[in-house]
């Protein structure tokens, strides 16, 4: 049986025991697809805990979100495998992946070609979601990215929001200041100080951090992309691949990947909006 109890009590206690942000959820061997005696075929699952109701560290020092609890769900239905879950700073997620500390990351990834030249994608999409402009909720000059000329732009390092905001500002002449960081509450902090004018995320996000911390923000214009979101996997990992699409396309099917995204973001965001 699968060990979902002992892993939330472990995260618990690493919590506990560390008093600082969570570092890996479970140690592990690394990404090797190291088969048991059993039989059954371990697969490191690299995730974060920074993005809201994705996946994050709930009040009860939980590891959990959309992203997890699918993670969980296709855990269920793969009998012949053990996903485990191990959490990460978003930058560091592709090298971990390159370097086999992990098999798959779960995190909201979009196809893009350096992504695609490096690794491999599953093929069914389990999330669809429109990327916009957000601001402080007292901010009126910004409506759209063409206002953001000349203001400060903040994006998490490596991430499909740096990807579309250098690819804008590449085009255009490179009129916006872009700032990195490696956080999604540092650019929230950062915006809500006024210390940057804007960054990119979603709408169920941004639902979530306006409840949860009064983080004050909104979105608009309209959508610089409707994104795709898959696993990203190594080259070598067709078998993998072929057996969380399995997995997925079943989960599809008999509704329950809609009901958790309805759970956990607000709506259905497995079709386009």
């Amino acid at each position: 049986m699968k060990k979902t109890a002992l892993l939330s009590l472990l995260i618990g206690t690493f919590l506990v025991a560390s008093g600082c942000s969570p570092g890996p959820v479970t140690q592990g061997a690394g990404g090797s697809l190291a088969s048991a005696a059993s039989g059954v075929k371990t697969v490191v699952v690299g995730t974060g805990t920074s993005f809201p109701n994705i996946c994050f560290i709930d009040e009860n020092g939980k590891l959990t979100g959309y992203d997890v609890e699918l993670i969980r769900e296709i855990d269920r239905r793969l009998p012949d495998y053990e996903f485990e879950l191990k959490t990460f700073e978003f930058k560091n997620l592709l090298l971990s992946l390159e370097t086999s500390k992990i098999d798959l990351i779960a995190h909201q990834m979009e196809v893009n070609e350096e992504r695609k030249a490096k690794f491999l994608f599953n093929d069914e999409a389990y999330n669809i979601f429109p990327n916009k402009v957000v601001v402080r909720q007292d901010n009126n000059e910004v409506r759209s990215i063409e206002d953001l000329k000349g203001k400060k732009l903040i994006v998490t390092a490596t991430s499909n929001a740096a990807v579309l905001a250098e690819k804008w500002n590449k085009e255009h002449g490179n009129p916006i200041n872009i700032v990195y960081t490696g956080t999604g509450e540092d650019a929230n902090a950062q915006i809500k100080s006024g210390r940057v004018d804007a960054t990119i995320s979603t709408q169920f996000a941004i639902d979530f951090l306006n409840k949860s911390v009064d983080a004050q923000l909104k979105t608009v214009g309209e959508p610089l992309s409707n994104s795709k979101v898959y696993y990203i996997l190594r080259k070598d990992a067709t078998e993998l691949k072929q057996r969380i699409d399995e997995a997925l396309r079943e989960i599809k099917a008999d509704g329950t990947l809609a009901k958790l995204s309805t759970e956990w973001l607000g709506g259905d965001y497995t079709v386009e909006q």
